[in-house]
Order: structure tokens, then C-alpha cells, then sequence
């Protein structure tokens, strides 16, 4: 699903002046597009908002060939608290695991428990009564063990360290 922050590629075929190379989702969701204004983006996959542009362009072109492409994904923007250098909202990767968090966020300060690291995820559906709570340890991290090294970070996540 697009969301904002993505970056689009929108082809109309034969039709340069329509087309858009590289377009990024704003915060509101949309992206403008040559003759139709500010269009809904967010929360529709590529194909979905190909038959959207394709719908509302045939005012303009007979038959138009649309091609939507992701090119590139919205970083993740995950908040680091509690006993790290530097708390805040870190810009990761999309692949980025806990210790990339924690690497951003400068590392533990000396009065953090490095067996007391944890991320906060609010489960689907919303308003879940609380997130899930996934405790790690910081020398298994480090050791790339299995489960603590496959773990991958998502959107909503939060990194917590007492």
C-alpha cells in the first residue's frame, strides 16, 4: 500500500506532458497530477491508483495507458526512549532491526539494562486495549541470534529502554 512519504513514478503512455517521473506523497496523501489536480494516493496499491488516474484522465485522452511504480519506500520513522544517548525519532531503513534503532539513537547510557530493551507494537486492529510488547536482550542482539536478529521493525513500532 502507498503511504505518505512514498515516492511514485506515474506514466500516462504517449503522453509526456500528463506523466510525472518522480512524485512523493504528501502527508495528506496526495499527489498532484497534471491536469487532474490533487489526487488521493494513500492507502491504494499501485494498480488501484492506475484505475483511479486512468478513470479520471479519460476526460483528456481517449483510452489513456497509465503506469504506477513505487520507486521508493518512506523510510521507517521509529521513536528510540527511555535510557539511550540521544531519545528521539529516527529515519530507518525499511529493513532495519532493533539494534539499527539503537545505533541511531547513540546507545545505552550508563544506567540502561541491557537485558531490558523492548518494542511497543500496536497490534491490528487499532485501539487494541495495549501493544504487544516484545522484550530483547542486548547481548543476543549483538550475537545475531535467531529470533532476536530476524526481528524487523514496522510502522507504529516504538523502542523502549529502562
Amino acid at each position: 500500500r502507498i503511504g505518505p512519504g512514498d515516492v511514485l513514478s506515474v506514466r500516462v503512455w504517449n503522453q509526456e506532458a500528463m506523466s510525472l517521473p518522480r512524485a512523493r506523497v504528501r502527508d495528506d496523501g496526495k499527489i498532484s497530477v497534471p491536469f487532474l489536480q490533487d489526487v488521493e494516493a494513500a492507502a491504494r496499491t499501485p494498480a488501484e491508483l492506475a484505475t483511479v488516474l486512468k478513470a479520471r484522465l479519460q476526460a483528456f485522452v481517449v483510452t489513456p495507458v497509465i503506469t504506477v511504480t513505487l520507486e521508493e519506500l518512506r523510510p521507517l520513522r521509529i521513536p528510540v526512549m527511555g535510557e539511550v544517548v540521544h531519545p528521539g525519532v529516527f529515519e530507518l531503513d525499511r529493513k532495519a532491526g532493533v539494534l539499527v534503532a539503537l545505533a541511531a539513537a547513540g546507545g545505552f547510557t550508563e544506567f540502561a539494562h541491557r537485558d531490558r530493551v523492548h518494542v511497543l507494537r500496536y497490534q491490528v486492529p487499532l485501539g487494541a486495549p495495549a501493544p504487544l510488547r516484545v522484550r530483547f536482550d542486548y547481548a543476543a542482539l549483538a550475537r545475531g541470534e535467531r529470533a532476536a536478529a530476524s526481528f524487523r521493525l514496522r510502522d507504529g513500532d516504538v523502542v523502549v529502554v529502562d
